[in-house]
Formats: structure tokens, sequence, C-alpha cells
């Protein structure tokens, strides 16, 4: 394997310092992601008549959840004793550790609230919103995949292919695969491919089919992309399926039952006007 042929990376993950805080290439794709899904989200309620004042207590229920579950998959999923021994660095999110699977568990946590809090005021469902929110995490998961190779982070096993990237930062001297490009590559293609659906044949679809999609696609991305990955914790050495593809076994299994319920007993996937909105019309019609 020769590094004349491949790439090589050497960015510092760092853009800029203010003082002694760090703005660094990942946390910034991180935000923007979340808000490239606000905008999703305004147009989204726009197009189907909900208010846009619902929008604020969805990106911060959905900031909070996403950081929470993803420091907790990481703690719990791959060095529980290890930080059950430091407790204090489960609050050290600054050192790295977040475990999308764990983002995602927090994720639907988070909706769960939210549609306890407004669904059936405004007339939504779980479902609703989370056929919607899984066409923004698409691009989310695209961007959180460039930080992780700005910080030279979660890369593959060594490659002869000529876009191998050698990770200076990490020490590397020969080429590995650039896995994080591949998963924002797959990412990103699923939430292009799932906002066209949504905008040429939302009245022909049912609540949860989106998503249902969604999962499967990723999570099926994400087991066959491990197979060239290295490993990120030493316990998963020697192991036949590591732990990113034992975790992501369920929410492959779990996208395909879904898929298979809505089909037999989903509700539209357009939103069903309340007695708020009619009353709305109504109005309208008097004046």
């Amino acid at each position: 394997m020769s590094a004349l042929l491949a790439i090589n990376w050497d960015v510092d993950p760092v853009i800029f310092h203010l003082g002694r805080l760090s703005v660094k290439y990942y946390s910034l794709l991180f935000v923007s992601g979340f808000i490239l899904g606000y905008y999703l989200f305004t147009w989204f309620y726009k197009r189907e008549g909900l208010p846009a004042k619902l929008l604020d207590p969805l990106l911060y229920a959905m900031l909070l959840c996403t950081l929470v579950g993803a420091r907790l998959g990481h703690v719990l999923f791959y060095d529980p004793a290890y930080y059950f021994a430091h407790p204090i660095e489960i609050l050290q999110t600054w050192k790295g550790g977040l475990a999308s699977h764990g983002g995602a568990i927090g994720v639907m946590l988070g909706i769960w609230w939210y549609v306890n809090r407004y669904g059936k005021k405004y007339g939504f469902d779980f479902f609703w919103v989370i056929d919607r929110l899984a066409i923004a995490v698409g691009f989310e998961g695209c961007l959180i995949r460039l930080g992780n190779l700005f910080n030279s982070e979660i890369y593959g096993d060594p490659t002869d292919l000529p876009w191998g990237f050698v990770f200076k930062l990490r020490g590397e001297t020969v080429p590995k695969h650039p896995t994080q490009i591949y998963e924002a590559l797959a990412y990103l293609a699923l939430g292009i491919i799932l906002l066209w659906v949504y905008r040429k044949y939302l009245p022909k679809l049912k609540r949860g089919v989106i998503f249902s999609v969604f999962i499967i696609g990723c999570f099926t991305a994400r087991f066959l992309i491990e197979f060239i990955k290295q490993v990120q914790e030493p316990f998963e050495k020697g192991m036949s399926l590591n732990m990113g593809q034992l975790l992501s076994i369920p929410f492959i299994l779990a996208g395909i039952i879904i898929l298979i319920w809505v089909h037999k007993h989903g509700r539209s996937a357009m939103l069903t006007p309340t007695k708020l909105n009619t009353a709305r019309e109504a109005a309208k019609k008097l004046v």
C-alpha cells in the first residue's frame, strides 16, 4: 500500500480559537445540521398548516435529547466500566464520545415528549413527526460524519484504493478507508431520496413509511460499512460483529416490522385537520 497514491489528510480539527475556547469543524457541522433541519421543518409546517410557534420546542427537545442520548449511548455501550469509575468524565463531551445509536434512542424519546405535549391539540402523532424528522436526520448524519473526517476519527482499515486517506493527525502512515465519507454519502442519499418522496408522493403515503425506510437504509449502510471500519474500543477486537453492527441489527428489524405494520394499519401521511384548524377556516369565511 503506497501512501503516494493516497490523500494525505493532516487537517487541524480546530478552525480558530477564541481565548481558551476552540471552535472546531465538528461542532460547526453539528450545529449546521440542526439549523438545516429547522428550516426543513419550517417548510414542512408551512406546507401542512401547522403554526411556526411549534418549531422552537421541537428544536430544543431534539438538540438536548440527541446530545444526552448520544453521550449516554457511548458511555453505556462502549466503555461503561471506565465511565462508572470516572463519572465526572461523562459530562466532558468535548473529549469526544458520541454514539449514533444512543442519539437515535434519545431522539425518539424527545419526539414522544413533544407529541404528548402538542400532538393532540394540533392533530399530529409520533409517526407524523418522526417521518419528517428522518429526512432532516439524513442531512444531519451526513454533516456529523464530515465532522468526524475533520477530526480524523472513525476511519477504516488499510486500502489500496486511490481515494484512501493517510490520517497523519493520528500517526497513520498507510492509506485507510475514509469510512466517514462513505457514511456521509449514504446518509445524504437517504435524505435527498426521502425528501423527494415526501414532496412528490405525500398524499399517497402512510405515516411511518418514510421513517421505517430511513432506519432500514441508515442502519443497513452502517452495518455494512462497519466491516471495513477499524474497531472503536479494544473489547471489539476478535468479535465477528462489532458493537456498531450488533446495535444496528435491532434498528433494521424494527424498521422492517414498522414498515409491514404501517402498510396494513397506518394512517394517511397527510395531516388530518383538527377542530382548531377547522375553526380557523370557518372564521376566515366569515370575514
